[in-house]
């Protein structure tokens, strides 16, 4: 079983434009810069630097990252 993620927004609507594999591949979408995956694999500096944008921009939207659903892998 794998989890799917996506984003809920302040008014408790999902945005299906959002949904991802996991919490860091939802975070990528929500970014306005681009951050490469194999750094964010590699890099704890570049991966604290993308946590940030990424709570930055939920921050300012007042969504949150939630998961969406258990499915089979």
């Amino acid at each position: 079983m794998s989890a799917a993620w996506t984003v809920k927004d302040s008014n408790g609507q999902l945005l299906a434009d959002f949904v991802g594999n996991s919490m860091r591949e939802v975070g990528r979408k929500l970014v306005p810069t681009r951050y490469d995956a194999f750094r964010l694999e590699v890099s704890p500096s570049y991966r604290e630097a993308f946590d940030r944008a990424v709570e930055q921009t939920l921050r300012q939207h007042g969504w949150q990252i939630v998961r969406l659903r258990s499915r089979k892998a």
